[in-house]
């Protein structure tokens, strides 16, 4: 039997299901609501049901590096052992030595990442204290250009190792060259692209450490700190340069170690001695400005790198009964000299340990503050790491050492961890500094004006 539909009054209450649960709309706002929908716009609606969470996102874009992550590791799984046994580990060798030194810079810059984070949940005020202008680059903005890197510089050298692996080593050989291109070209230009602004502050930066021609600012010599940690990144870039200009890449022209790219070249401890230099003449820089003879002795400082640095280079270039029965030794008391009082300055001075962990004491507590702030281990966790890690980097500045390529990196990102534990208390003693002084200035104001009131008080 068909169903008849009868019409609806305008006077009878309209029920519409909504979901689970209905809604009834009196007749007296039927027309209010008929023009409300009106001007509503129908595709509109159907983009806003379309569009998908945030969080739904988030987790396709991790489920995606995952898997791309999976792809390259497979890949290079797979051209590694195309090759034969005897050559393998010189591939890898040649492979590490274009590629680690950019891994290690991806890997600074996700843990500066989470420094700014850190600091932004606390109460330290971390763009005061590098007097960053007001746009400054956030941990979200920093985190965007680690994870770019993330997948560009594994993608680079997965494509080298495949390519390399099948036969086409001139292709292979393009990868390293045009990955630092790139690099380069995005870090030098003059487009408002990147974080233009920010990319020339940091090569400002550079810039002023090299050249320390005028007073020594808090970003400054923050920034040196941080190349000396890295100053194997930076003989391993001047290595890879090198071997790039030189037409070497996907060659075993560079196996010889006497050689203008070789494992013996001069170019190797200038390179490592470099920021150490920089931080030594900005450290006297510091002293003509300020007359404060702590400069003199954090020149002193650094200047105990230097002999560790050269005496090593010196194995390569003297006789083995030499190095053995007198520069070996000369080199491990310098090693224990350097490593000993850099471990104390860090404690003493570039540390206020009475404040310890005050940077984790969040604007809103949660986990972190509770796990962190004002625990005793990790009173003892930043003093035994930093003591081990002080000693171990010895290892890294030594040329002699250097052949074991994954010690070295491994050593190498263990200082990186070490320096981005260093920044959380550096930075915090820092800005503690400020306080005290912008408080000390406020006090002697007040006193100044109630000096002020109390003449004018007097003569009346």
């Amino acid at each position: 039997m068909p169903q008849l539909s009868l019409p609806i009054p305008n006077t009878t209450p309209i029920v519409r299901r909504s979901a689970s649960k209905s809604a009834i709309f009196a007749s007296d706002h039927d027309d209010t609501t008929f023009h409300d929908m009106k001007g509503v716009s129908m595709p509109s609606q159907a983009a806003a049901a379309i569009v998908p969470s945030p969080i739904f996102l988030w987790r396709f874009k991790v489920v995606l590096f995952l898997l791309w992550g999976v792809f390259c590791c497979k890949i290079s799984w797979d051209s590694v052992m195309r090759m034969s046994v005897d050559l393998r580990d010189l591939f890898l060798y040649e492979a590490f030595l274009y590629y680690n030194p950019l891994l290690l810079v991806t890997l600074t810059v996700w843990l500066w990442g989470v420094n700014l984070w850190i600091f932004s949940q606390s109460w330290v005020n971390y763009a005061k204290v590098f007097d960053l202008a007001q746009l400054h680059l956030t941990h979200r903005e920093i985190w965007k250009c680690s994870t770019w890197m993330t997948i560009v510089v594994p993608t680079s050298m997965t494509a080298y190792l495949y390519l390399y692996s099948h036969g086409e080593v001139s292709l292979a050989a393009f990868q390293p060259v045009l990955l630092y291109a790139v690099i380069l070209m995005l870090l030098i230009s003059p487009f408002d692209i990147f974080y233009l602004s920010s990319r020339y502050f940091l090569l400002r930066t550079f810039w002023r450490i090299v050249l320390p021609s005028q007073a020594i600012t808090f970003a400054d010599f923050f920034l040196a700190d941080i190349m000396t940690s890295m100053s194997k990144v930076f003989s391993d870039l001047e290595r890879s340069t090198c071997r790039m200009v030189n037409r070497q890449v996907a060659t075993i022209a560079w196996f010889e170690a006497d050689s203008i790219c070789g494992s013996h070249s001069i170019a190797i401890p200038m390179v490592l001695v470099f920021p150490y230099l920089c931080r030594f003449f900005q450290c006297l820089r510091q002293y003509k400005d300020t007359k404060e003879k702590n400069c003199l002795f954090n020149a002193l400082k650094y200047s105990t790198a230097i002999p560790v640095i050269f005496l090593s280079a010196l194995k390569y270039h003297v006789l083995p009964e030499n190095w053995v029965g007198f520069y070996r030794p000369l080199w491990l008391i310098s090693s224990v000299i350097n490593s000993l009082y850099s471990f104390y300055w860090d404690i003493t001075r570039d540390w206020d340990l009475s404040i310890l962990s005050r940077v984790f004491l969040f604007k809103i507590p949660g986990l972190l503050t509770n796990l962190l702030y004002g625990r005793a281990w990790v009173y003892y966790w930043v003093l035994g790491t930093n003591l081990i890690l002080r000693c171990t980097w010895t290892y890294k500045l030594s040329a002699h050492l250097r052949h074991n390529y994954l010690t070295v990196f491994t050593i190498t990102a263990l200082e990186i961890v070490r320096r981005f534990q260093w920044i959380f208390f550096r930075v915090e003693n820092e800005w503690n500094k400020m306080t005290q002084k912008q408080n000390l200035e406020l006090i002697e104001a007040a006193k100044e004006e109630d000096r002020l009131l109390g003449s004018a008080a007097h003569s009346i």
